[in-house]
Protein backbone atom coordinates (compact mmCIF):
# COMPACT_ATOMS: atom_id res chain seq x y z
CA UNK A 1 0.00 0.00 0.00
CA UNK A 2 1.67 3.31 -1.09
CA UNK A 3 2.01 6.25 1.72
CA UNK A 4 0.22 9.52 0.80
CA UNK A 5 2.34 12.75 1.97
CA UNK A 6 1.20 14.22 5.25
CA UNK A 7 2.29 17.34 6.21
CA UNK A 8 1.75 17.60 10.00
CA UNK A 9 -1.69 15.99 10.03
CA UNK A 10 -4.45 14.73 6.77
CA UNK A 11 -6.47 17.92 7.46
CA UNK A 12 -3.10 20.59 7.43
CA UNK A 13 -1.97 18.60 3.82
CA UNK A 14 -5.72 18.92 1.96
CA UNK A 15 -5.64 22.84 3.32
CA UNK A 16 -1.79 22.94 2.19
CA UNK A 17 -2.38 21.83 -1.16
CA UNK A 18 -5.15 23.92 -2.25
CA UNK A 19 -3.42 27.21 -0.90
CA UNK A 20 -0.30 25.73 -2.78
CA UNK A 21 -2.42 25.84 -5.97
CA UNK A 22 -3.90 28.95 -5.37
CA UNK A 23 -0.62 30.70 -4.91
CA UNK A 24 1.14 29.74 -8.03
CA UNK A 25 -2.21 30.60 -9.55
CA UNK A 26 -1.57 34.07 -7.49
CA UNK A 27 2.14 34.42 -8.57
CA UNK A 28 0.87 33.93 -12.27
CA UNK A 29 -1.87 35.99 -12.33
CA UNK A 30 0.34 39.48 -10.44
CA UNK A 31 2.97 39.03 -13.34
CA UNK A 32 1.23 38.56 -15.98
CA UNK A 33 -0.88 41.68 -15.38
CA UNK A 34 2.28 43.56 -14.52
CA UNK A 35 3.61 42.67 -17.91
CA UNK A 36 0.25 42.74 -19.62
CA UNK A 37 -0.07 46.93 -18.54
CA UNK A 38 3.42 47.11 -19.48
CA UNK A 39 4.20 45.58 -22.52
CA UNK A 40 0.91 45.61 -24.18
CA UNK A 41 -1.96 48.21 -22.77
CA UNK A 42 0.54 51.51 -21.99
CA UNK A 43 3.25 50.43 -24.39
CA UNK A 44 5.26 53.10 -25.52
CA UNK A 45 3.39 55.68 -23.24
CA UNK A 46 5.46 57.85 -20.67
CA UNK A 47 2.81 57.01 -17.95
CA UNK A 48 3.74 53.35 -18.23
CA UNK A 49 5.71 53.27 -14.94
CA UNK A 50 2.84 54.94 -13.40
CA UNK A 51 0.42 52.70 -14.65
CA UNK A 52 2.11 49.67 -13.24
CA UNK A 53 2.72 51.88 -10.10
CA UNK A 54 -1.18 51.13 -9.74
CA UNK A 55 -1.61 47.26 -9.74
CA UNK A 56 0.85 47.86 -6.33
CA UNK A 57 -1.01 50.55 -4.98
CA UNK A 58 -4.60 48.74 -5.66
CA UNK A 59 -2.85 46.31 -3.43
CA UNK A 60 -1.56 48.05 -0.79
CA UNK A 61 -4.50 50.12 -0.39
CA UNK A 62 -6.85 46.67 0.17
CA UNK A 63 -4.39 45.81 3.05
CA UNK A 64 -3.91 49.09 4.35
CA UNK A 65 -7.59 50.36 4.35
CA UNK A 66 -9.82 47.12 4.13
CA UNK A 67 -7.25 44.68 6.52
CA UNK A 68 -7.65 46.50 9.80
CA UNK A 69 -11.85 46.15 9.90
CA UNK A 70 -12.03 42.64 8.55
CA UNK A 71 -10.93 41.36 11.15
CA UNK A 72 -13.80 42.42 13.24
CA UNK A 73 -15.89 40.25 10.86
CA UNK A 74 -13.88 37.33 10.78
CA UNK A 75 -13.93 37.12 14.65
CA UNK A 76 -17.60 36.72 14.27
CA UNK A 77 -18.09 34.66 11.21
CA UNK A 78 -17.51 31.04 10.36
CA UNK A 79 -13.30 30.63 9.66
CA UNK A 80 -14.19 27.77 7.13
CA UNK A 81 -17.37 29.22 5.60
CA UNK A 82 -15.70 32.68 5.01
CA UNK A 83 -12.63 31.28 3.27
CA UNK A 84 -14.85 29.42 0.78
CA UNK A 85 -16.91 32.79 0.21
CA UNK A 86 -13.54 34.59 -0.44
CA UNK A 87 -12.68 31.80 -2.96
CA UNK A 88 -15.87 32.01 -4.93
CA UNK A 89 -15.99 35.96 -4.78
CA UNK A 90 -11.97 35.56 -5.65
CA UNK A 91 -12.35 33.14 -8.37
CA UNK A 92 -15.60 34.32 -10.22
CA UNK A 93 -13.66 37.85 -10.56
CA UNK A 94 -10.56 37.20 -12.05
CA UNK A 95 -13.14 34.66 -14.35
CA UNK A 96 -15.27 37.69 -15.34
CA UNK A 97 -12.10 39.20 -16.27
CA UNK A 98 -10.92 36.30 -18.39
CA UNK A 99 -14.14 36.42 -19.90
CA UNK A 100 -13.83 40.43 -20.88
CA UNK A 101 -10.38 39.79 -21.92
CA UNK A 102 -11.14 37.43 -25.00
CA UNK A 103 -12.53 41.36 -26.65
CA UNK A 104 -9.59 43.20 -28.35
CA UNK A 105 -7.97 45.67 -25.91
CA UNK A 106 -8.62 48.45 -28.42
CA UNK A 107 -12.75 48.06 -28.09
CA UNK A 108 -12.70 49.29 -24.45
CA UNK A 109 -10.07 51.93 -24.56
CA UNK A 110 -6.67 51.88 -22.68
CA UNK A 111 -8.66 53.67 -19.27
CA UNK A 112 -11.15 51.49 -19.20
CA UNK A 113 -9.17 48.40 -18.78
CA UNK A 114 -6.87 50.04 -16.17
CA UNK A 115 -9.80 50.51 -14.26
CA UNK A 116 -11.04 47.70 -14.64
CA UNK A 117 -7.29 45.98 -13.18
CA UNK A 118 -7.06 48.50 -10.29
CA UNK A 119 -10.70 47.48 -9.24
CA UNK A 120 -9.78 43.77 -9.87
CA UNK A 121 -7.16 43.70 -7.96
CA UNK A 122 -8.36 45.59 -4.85
CA UNK A 123 -11.21 43.39 -4.74
CA UNK A 124 -8.92 40.54 -4.87
CA UNK A 125 -6.84 41.53 -2.15
CA UNK A 126 -9.72 43.12 0.10
CA UNK A 127 -11.15 39.91 0.10
CA UNK A 128 -7.32 38.14 1.13
CA UNK A 129 -7.74 40.26 4.05
CA UNK A 130 -10.55 38.12 5.06
CA UNK A 131 -9.09 35.08 3.68
CA UNK A 132 -6.00 34.73 5.71
CA UNK A 133 -7.24 35.68 9.35
CA UNK A 134 -9.86 33.01 8.68
CA UNK A 135 -7.15 30.88 7.42
CA UNK A 136 -4.57 31.65 10.64
CA UNK A 137 -7.47 30.63 12.67
CA UNK A 138 -8.66 27.14 11.42
CA UNK A 139 -4.66 26.82 11.13
CA UNK A 140 -4.40 27.82 14.77
CA UNK A 141 -7.33 25.02 15.48
CA UNK A 142 -5.83 22.00 13.36
CA UNK A 143 -2.23 22.38 14.43
CA UNK A 144 -1.40 22.52 18.02
CA UNK A 145 1.85 22.97 19.60
CA UNK A 146 4.82 25.38 19.32
CA UNK A 147 7.10 23.47 17.34
CA UNK A 148 3.85 22.46 15.28
CA UNK A 149 2.43 25.82 14.58
CA UNK A 150 6.20 27.05 13.37
CA UNK A 151 6.52 23.76 11.53
CA UNK A 152 3.00 24.80 9.80
CA UNK A 153 4.07 28.55 9.40
CA UNK A 154 7.69 27.47 7.86
CA UNK A 155 5.61 25.36 5.09
CA UNK A 156 3.37 27.83 4.82
CA UNK A 157 6.24 30.62 3.95
CA UNK A 158 8.08 28.29 2.01
CA UNK A 159 5.48 27.64 -0.35
CA UNK A 160 5.30 30.92 -1.05
CA UNK A 161 8.49 31.53 -2.25
CA UNK A 162 8.48 28.56 -4.04
CA UNK A 163 5.29 29.87 -6.31
CA UNK A 164 7.08 32.98 -6.11
CA UNK A 165 9.79 30.97 -7.83
CA UNK A 166 7.46 28.93 -10.36
CA UNK A 167 4.65 31.69 -11.01
CA UNK A 168 6.91 34.31 -13.13
CA UNK A 169 8.63 32.34 -15.06
CA UNK A 170 5.40 30.45 -16.38
CA UNK A 171 3.56 33.96 -16.74
CA UNK A 172 5.44 35.46 -19.74
CA UNK A 173 4.92 32.70 -21.90
CA UNK A 174 1.11 32.34 -20.88
CA UNK A 175 0.96 35.64 -21.75
CA UNK A 176 3.19 35.88 -24.88
CA UNK A 177 2.38 32.57 -26.10
CA UNK A 178 -1.78 32.10 -25.34
CA UNK A 179 -2.81 35.62 -24.36
CA UNK A 180 -3.92 37.13 -21.10
CA UNK A 181 -7.14 35.63 -21.14
CA UNK A 182 -5.44 31.82 -20.16
CA UNK A 183 -2.96 33.05 -17.40
CA UNK A 184 -6.67 34.75 -15.87
CA UNK A 185 -7.67 31.24 -16.25
CA UNK A 186 -5.36 29.27 -14.57
CA UNK A 187 -5.87 31.77 -11.66
CA UNK A 188 -9.54 31.29 -11.53
CA UNK A 189 -9.22 27.10 -11.80
CA UNK A 190 -6.23 27.61 -8.85
CA UNK A 191 -9.17 29.31 -6.82
CA UNK A 192 -11.57 26.40 -7.31
CA UNK A 193 -8.98 23.94 -6.62
CA UNK A 194 -8.56 25.86 -3.05
CA UNK A 195 -12.26 25.78 -2.18
CA UNK A 196 -12.27 21.70 -2.98
CA UNK A 197 -9.36 21.40 -0.65
CA UNK A 198 -10.98 23.89 2.19
CA UNK A 199 -14.32 22.14 1.49
CA UNK A 200 -13.09 18.97 2.45
CA UNK A 201 -11.30 20.06 5.81
CA UNK A 202 -13.45 19.40 8.97
CA UNK A 203 -12.34 23.20 10.94
CA UNK A 204 -14.71 22.79 13.94
CA UNK A 205 -12.85 24.26 17.00
CA UNK A 206 -11.18 21.97 19.16
CA UNK A 207 -12.97 21.56 22.94
CA UNK A 208 -11.55 24.03 25.25
CA UNK A 209 -9.98 23.14 28.81
CA UNK A 210 -11.41 26.75 29.61
CA UNK A 211 -14.21 26.63 31.77
CA UNK A 212 -16.86 27.41 29.66
CA UNK A 213 -17.85 31.11 29.57
CA UNK A 214 -21.46 33.11 28.75
CA UNK A 215 -21.55 33.62 24.91
CA UNK A 216 -21.00 37.37 24.76
CA UNK A 217 -23.54 40.06 23.99
CA UNK A 218 -23.56 40.95 20.63
CA UNK A 219 -22.24 44.52 20.22
CA UNK A 220 -22.14 46.98 17.31
CA UNK A 221 -18.85 47.18 15.07
CA UNK A 222 -17.37 49.97 16.33
CA UNK A 223 -16.86 48.26 19.90
CA UNK A 224 -15.80 44.91 18.33
CA UNK A 225 -13.13 46.74 16.49
CA UNK A 226 -11.95 49.28 19.90
CA UNK A 227 -11.80 46.08 21.88
CA UNK A 228 -9.37 44.28 19.17
CA UNK A 229 -7.17 47.67 19.22
CA UNK A 230 -7.19 47.94 23.42
CA UNK A 231 -6.43 43.91 23.87
CA UNK A 232 -3.15 44.80 21.45
CA UNK A 233 -2.50 47.81 23.31
CA UNK A 234 -2.50 46.15 26.49
CA UNK A 235 -0.75 42.95 25.66
CA UNK A 236 2.84 43.79 26.05
CA UNK A 237 3.78 40.41 24.86
CA UNK A 238 2.12 41.15 21.34
CA UNK A 239 3.29 45.59 21.11
CA UNK A 240 6.84 43.52 21.80
CA UNK A 241 5.92 41.30 18.43
CA UNK A 242 4.67 44.29 16.49
CA UNK A 243 7.65 46.43 17.45
CA UNK A 244 10.22 43.62 16.45
CA UNK A 245 8.28 43.11 13.03
CA UNK A 246 7.79 46.87 12.31
CA UNK A 247 12.37 47.47 13.13
CA UNK A 248 12.60 44.42 11.06
CA UNK A 249 10.55 45.76 8.06
CA UNK A 250 12.06 49.23 8.49
CA UNK A 251 15.53 47.41 8.69
CA UNK A 252 15.01 45.64 5.96
CA UNK A 253 12.58 47.68 3.56
CA UNK A 254 15.57 49.02 1.99
CA UNK A 255 17.27 46.10 0.64
CA UNK A 256 13.55 45.18 -1.08
CA UNK A 257 14.53 48.72 -3.02
CA UNK A 258 17.43 49.41 -3.36
CA UNK A 259 19.40 45.87 -4.41
CA UNK A 260 19.41 46.45 -8.01
CA UNK A 261 21.01 49.85 -7.42
CA UNK A 262 23.84 48.13 -4.99
CA UNK A 263 24.39 45.09 -7.90
CA UNK A 264 24.94 47.52 -10.36
CA UNK A 265 26.91 50.14 -8.77
CA UNK A 266 28.97 48.02 -5.41
CA UNK A 267 29.25 44.93 -7.12
CA UNK A 268 29.93 45.90 -10.66
CA UNK A 269 27.02 43.70 -11.71
CA UNK A 270 25.49 43.84 -15.41
CA UNK A 271 21.64 44.15 -14.54
CA UNK A 272 20.96 40.49 -15.72
CA UNK A 273 22.42 39.66 -13.00
CA UNK A 274 20.02 41.03 -10.88
CA UNK A 275 17.48 38.28 -11.03
CA UNK A 276 19.90 35.61 -9.28
CA UNK A 277 20.30 37.65 -6.32
CA UNK A 278 16.51 37.10 -5.84
CA UNK A 279 16.81 34.08 -6.73
CA UNK A 280 19.40 33.32 -3.80
CA UNK A 281 17.27 35.01 -1.41
CA UNK A 282 14.31 32.77 -1.87
CA UNK A 283 16.15 29.42 -1.90
CA UNK A 284 17.58 30.57 1.35
CA UNK A 285 14.06 31.60 2.15
CA UNK A 286 12.83 28.06 1.24
CA UNK A 287 15.37 26.08 3.36
CA UNK A 288 15.02 28.47 6.61
CA UNK A 289 11.47 27.95 6.42
CA UNK A 290 11.72 24.58 6.15
CA UNK A 291 14.75 24.24 9.17
CA UNK A 292 12.27 26.39 11.48
CA UNK A 293 10.11 23.79 12.90
CA UNK A 294 13.08 21.42 13.49
CA UNK A 295 15.11 24.98 15.17
CA UNK A 296 11.87 26.33 17.10
CA UNK A 297 11.81 22.96 18.57
CA UNK A 298 15.40 22.85 19.68
CA UNK A 299 15.78 25.97 21.03
CA UNK A 300 12.30 27.77 21.53
CA UNK A 301 10.25 30.15 19.26
CA UNK A 302 11.73 33.45 21.33
CA UNK A 303 15.12 32.58 21.13
CA UNK A 304 14.45 31.93 17.57
CA UNK A 305 13.08 35.43 17.13
CA UNK A 306 16.00 37.54 18.91
CA UNK A 307 18.54 35.21 17.57
CA UNK A 308 17.23 35.30 14.21
CA UNK A 309 17.11 39.31 14.53
CA UNK A 310 21.03 39.23 15.30
CA UNK A 311 22.14 37.40 12.85
CA UNK A 312 20.03 38.75 9.99
CA UNK A 313 21.43 42.44 11.13
CA UNK A 314 25.01 41.30 11.07
CA UNK A 315 24.79 39.53 7.87
CA UNK A 316 23.02 42.84 6.08
CA UNK A 317 25.93 44.98 7.58
CA UNK A 318 28.67 42.22 5.98
CA UNK A 319 26.25 42.39 2.91
CA UNK A 320 26.99 45.64 2.47
CA UNK A 321 30.45 46.04 2.39
CA UNK A 322 30.26 43.26 -0.26
CA UNK A 323 32.54 44.23 -3.79
CA UNK A 324 32.39 41.19 -5.97
CA UNK A 325 28.89 39.33 -7.09
CA UNK A 326 29.68 35.90 -5.71
CA UNK A 327 30.38 36.31 -2.26
CA UNK A 328 27.34 38.75 -2.09
CA UNK A 329 25.12 36.04 -3.91
CA UNK A 330 26.42 33.31 -1.46
CA UNK A 331 25.82 36.41 1.87
CA UNK A 332 22.38 36.83 0.60
CA UNK A 333 21.43 33.30 0.78
CA UNK A 334 22.87 33.09 4.40
CA UNK A 335 20.79 36.18 5.48
CA UNK A 336 17.65 34.70 4.40
CA UNK A 337 17.85 31.71 6.58
CA UNK A 338 17.75 33.69 9.88
CA UNK A 339 15.09 36.33 8.23
CA UNK A 340 13.06 33.35 7.35
CA UNK A 341 13.46 31.43 10.65
CA UNK A 342 12.56 34.58 12.78
CA UNK A 343 9.22 35.36 10.83
CA UNK A 344 8.19 32.25 11.38
CA UNK A 345 8.79 32.01 15.10
CA UNK A 346 6.57 34.50 15.64
CA UNK A 347 3.34 32.87 14.46
CA UNK A 348 3.75 30.15 17.37
CA UNK A 349 4.28 33.23 19.63
CA UNK A 350 1.04 35.05 18.43
CA UNK A 351 -1.26 32.86 18.30
CA UNK A 352 -0.58 31.96 21.98
CA UNK A 353 -0.62 34.87 22.98
CA UNK A 354 -4.30 35.42 21.23
CA UNK A 355 -7.29 33.82 22.86
CA UNK A 356 -9.16 32.37 20.15
CA UNK A 357 -12.05 35.07 19.95
CA UNK A 358 -9.97 37.96 19.01
CA UNK A 359 -7.56 36.12 16.33
CA UNK A 360 -9.36 37.71 13.42
CA UNK A 361 -8.90 41.53 15.22
CA UNK A 362 -5.57 40.85 16.21
CA UNK A 363 -4.10 39.58 13.02
CA UNK A 364 -5.89 42.40 11.22
CA UNK A 365 -3.93 44.63 13.42
CA UNK A 366 -0.54 42.87 13.16
CA UNK A 367 0.05 42.70 9.50
CA UNK A 368 -1.36 45.93 7.92
CA UNK A 369 1.32 47.51 10.45
CA UNK A 370 3.92 45.70 9.24
CA UNK A 371 2.91 46.38 5.39
CA UNK A 372 2.77 50.04 6.40
CA UNK A 373 6.03 49.75 8.09
CA UNK A 374 7.44 48.27 4.61
CA UNK A 375 5.85 50.69 2.47
CA UNK A 376 7.44 53.33 4.69
CA UNK A 377 10.94 51.77 4.22
CA UNK A 378 10.94 51.41 0.48
CA UNK A 379 10.01 55.35 0.39
CA UNK A 380 12.32 56.62 2.85
CA UNK A 381 15.04 54.56 1.84
CA UNK A 382 14.65 55.69 -2.23
CA UNK A 383 14.76 59.06 -0.91
CA UNK A 384 17.77 58.76 0.92
CA UNK A 385 19.45 56.98 -2.17
CA UNK A 386 18.19 59.51 -5.01
CA UNK A 387 18.41 62.84 -2.86
CA UNK A 388 19.37 63.25 0.58
CA UNK A 389 22.43 60.71 0.87
CA UNK A 390 22.86 60.91 -3.19
CA UNK A 391 26.33 62.85 -2.99
CA UNK A 392 27.48 61.00 -0.03
CA UNK A 393 31.51 59.64 -0.72
CA UNK A 394 33.83 59.14 2.45
CA UNK A 395 35.63 56.48 4.22
CA UNK A 396 36.57 55.71 8.00
CA UNK A 397 39.01 53.68 8.97
CA UNK A 398 39.89 52.70 5.38
CA UNK A 399 36.33 51.28 4.38
CA UNK A 400 34.60 53.74 1.60
CA UNK A 401 30.91 54.60 2.25
CA UNK A 402 28.51 55.45 -0.92
CA UNK A 403 24.89 55.98 -0.22
CA UNK A 404 23.27 52.54 -0.96
CA UNK A 405 26.08 50.51 1.30
CA UNK A 406 25.21 53.03 4.02
CA UNK A 407 21.90 53.14 4.06
CA UNK A 408 22.06 48.73 3.90
CA UNK A 409 24.75 49.37 7.05
CA UNK A 410 22.56 51.33 9.10
CA UNK A 411 19.80 49.19 8.50
CA UNK A 412 21.43 46.15 9.22
CA UNK A 413 22.38 47.97 12.75
CA UNK A 414 18.24 48.42 13.16
CA UNK A 415 17.81 45.19 13.02
CA UNK A 416 20.46 44.19 15.25
CA UNK A 417 19.27 46.76 17.89
CA UNK A 418 15.96 45.32 17.18
CA UNK A 419 17.29 41.71 18.37
CA UNK A 420 19.06 43.31 21.33
CA UNK A 421 15.47 44.50 22.55
CA UNK A 422 14.09 41.38 21.43
CA UNK A 423 16.20 39.70 24.01
CA UNK A 424 15.35 41.92 26.51
CA UNK A 425 11.48 41.73 25.76
CA UNK A 426 11.41 37.90 24.99
CA UNK A 427 12.68 35.94 28.26
CA UNK A 428 13.27 31.88 27.33
CA UNK A 429 10.83 30.77 29.85
CA UNK A 430 7.71 30.80 30.07
CA UNK A 431 4.41 30.83 27.76
CA UNK A 432 2.79 33.98 26.39
CA UNK A 433 -0.32 33.41 27.26
CA UNK A 434 -3.37 34.01 25.92
CA UNK A 435 -5.66 36.45 28.46
CA UNK A 436 -9.47 36.34 27.36
CA UNK A 437 -10.88 39.42 26.08
CA UNK A 438 -11.79 42.52 27.99
CA UNK A 439 -15.51 42.20 29.40
CA UNK A 440 -16.28 45.73 29.85
CA UNK A 441 -16.02 47.99 27.25
CA UNK A 442 -13.66 50.73 29.60
CA UNK A 443 -11.45 47.71 30.45
CA UNK A 444 -7.79 47.22 29.59
CA UNK A 445 -6.32 44.09 29.67
CA UNK A 446 -2.79 44.03 31.70
CA UNK A 447 -0.31 42.38 29.26
CA UNK A 448 1.52 39.53 29.40
CA UNK A 449 5.01 38.30 29.41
Amino acid sequence: MRRRLVLINPAYTRLWFGQAVSSVGDAVFSTTLVLWVATVLAKGRSWAPEAVSGVLLATGAAVLFVGPVAGVFVDRWDKRATMLRTEVLRGGLVAALAAVSFLPAHDLGIWAWLAMVYVTVFVLNAATQFFNPSRFSVIAELVTGEADRARAAGIAQATGQTAWIIGPPLAAPLLFAVGLQWALLFNAFSYLVSYIAISSVDARPAPSTEPERPAPERRGFLHDFTEGLRFFRGNRFLVALLTFAVIGQLGIGALNTLNIFFATRNLHASAHLYGYLGMAMGIGGIVGALAAGRVVEWIGARRTTWIGLLAAGALLVLYSRQSQFPAALALLFVFALPLTMLNTAMSPLLLAATPRELRGRVVAVFYPVTQLAAMLAAVLSGWLAGSGLRHLDGSVAGLRFGPIDTIFTVSGLVVVLAGVYARVALPDTGEPAAAPAPAPAEQTLEGTQ
